[in-house]
């Protein structure tokens, strides 16, 4: 069973800011889903480690009728969707981990935004997009945000990522974000993110969108 990185106390209470901070055009990112999930075959979607519930409520505000389940094992993040989403129908929110959920219950669209990177490529990466694959019908639409990147790439992307952050952060709290995501996340090739995605049963994925170490991937699950 995957393991995921709780976000917890302040680092949930500050999630939002941080990620719009931290990530150069992130909102642009978001504004993309809708179109991408425009067919109206894609009307059970799963949003997998779904956090403070961004991505859905950017679906839910630009017209997606389809039934949505957010999912994330923080309980912080949970109560914070759940807020910010109360005014939308078609919601169900939960603290679990995708492999908690039961199979039976099939979804023909999905998101993991933000997610793989916590997970180490010792089996728990594969492991994870296989559970979201067996929970997926044939076709689905999985879309992806994640750092991706060989040693040289993280390194020269995060130092143009340095130049676009707000002018105001604080240098130590830069200076030490930069080094946790050089030395402790487990970022990937984008070779490696392929055969992690054919891997687990999708076909070949194809990058749409990249902000410095950010890229958005979009596959679809094999027949």
């Amino acid at each position: 069973m995957e393991k995921f990185e709780l976000f917890e106390n302040e680092r949930a209470t500050v999630y939002d800011s941080f990620v719009k901070n931290w990530i150069p055009n992130y909102n642009v990112f978001l504004n993309m889903i809708p179109h991408l999930f425009n067919d109206s075959t894609n009307d059970k979607l799963l949003a997998v480690g779904c956090g403070t519930g961004n991505e859905i409520l950017v679906l839910k505000q630009n017209g997606y009728n389809g039934s949505i389940m957010g999912i994330n094992p923080s309980p912080e993040m949970i109560a914070q969707a759940t807020h910010k989403l109360k005014d939308y129908e078609d919601i169900v929110l939960k603290e679990v981990l995708v492999s908690q959920l039961t199979i039976d219950h099939q979804f023909n669209a999905a998101t993991l935004i933000l997610v793989l990177h916590f997970l180490k490529d010792d089996g728990r990466k594969l492991d994870l997009l296989r559970d979201i694959s067996i929970r997926l019908e044939p076709k689905a639409l999985l879309i992806m945000l994640d750092i991706t990147g060989n040693d040289m790439e993280i390194r020269k992307n995060l130092e143009i990522l340095e130049q676009l952050l707000p002018p105001d952060m604080d240098q130590n709290e830069i200076a030490k974000r930069l080094d946790r995501i050089y030395r402790e996340l487990h970022h990937v090739s984008e070779q490696r993110i392929i055969e992690l995605f054919t891997e687990a049963g999708f076909e070949e994925p194809t990058k749409f969108f990249q902000s410095t170490i950010y890229m958005g991937w979009m596959a679809r699950k094999k027949n």
